[in-house]
């Protein structure tokens, strides 16, 4: 799953980066609200770590902007300020959740894979997405027995997006645009097909092709 990181401390965007990329999410980072703006506008990410402080446009100025330009990805503001006044004004604009500064790294990973989690699934099932014997990728330091590569791999962060969307058809540019930071090369024809393909012949029970549409995630009660 894709992820932008907007934080104007270079300290802290690196830390929360670091973290996120560990857990098995792809990270795109911006430096101030301008940047970040634009790349949530443009780009299709599944989830926003924004921060409320930044230079030349304020997290609130670019989180209403994105509302209002319909994008509706899930935003978990980070403050310094912890006056409630600050949270409920970051709710209005179109926030998901909050955290205040100081934190803890753990807290934002439990936060982001919660608001990243599709809408109308169970809290049990969204907190552990498990088709077959694959746990969710997003739990790194829990074995998987049907995926035997790391949670870094694009294979497994294909697996990751295809659980979150299961039942669904997903198509390789949807795959591409969501599993790759904005360096990647997108035509790369050769580069979408290897991970998909590796992807299906580890979880080969799971995972079927749907010629010229894209690639399905079938729950175990369905096959």
């Amino acid at each position: 799953m894709r992820l932008l990181v907007i934080e104007d401390d270079p300290d802290l965007n690196r830390q929360l980066a670091t973290a996120l990329t560990d857990a098995g999410y792809v990270v795109d980072r911006a430096f101030d609200g301008e940047e970040g703006h634009y790349l949530g506008e443009t780009e299709p990410y599944d989830a926003v770590i924004l921060d409320i402080g930044l230079p030349k446009m304020d997290g609130i100025s670019v989180l209403e902007a994105w509302r209002r330009a319909g994008r509706a990805m899930p935003v978990l503001m980070l403050t310094a300020r912890d006056r409630w006044s600050d949270k409920v004004q970051g709710f209005d604009a179109g926030a998901d959740d909050y955290v205040a500064k100081p934190f803890h790294l753990e807290e934002v990973l439990a936060r982001v894979a919660r608001a990243a989690a599709p809408l109308g699934r169970p809290r049990q099932e969204r907190a552990q997405l498990r088709p077959g014997a694959a746990r969710h990728p997003h739990r790194p330091r829990q074995p998987s027995t049907a995926i035997r590569s790391s949670s870094l791999s694009h294979e497994y962060r294909l697996l990751a997006y295809l659980m979150h969307h299961t039942g669904r058809v997903v198509s390789r540019t949807e795959l591409v645009e969501h599993l790759y930071d904005q360096d990647f090369d997108r035509d790369s024809t050769r580069s979408r097909s290897s991970s998909a393909a590796s992807a299906e012949s580890s979880a080969s029970t799971c995972i079927q092709t749907v010629r010229g549409l894209g690639y399905l995630l079938t729950p175990p009660d369905a096959r």
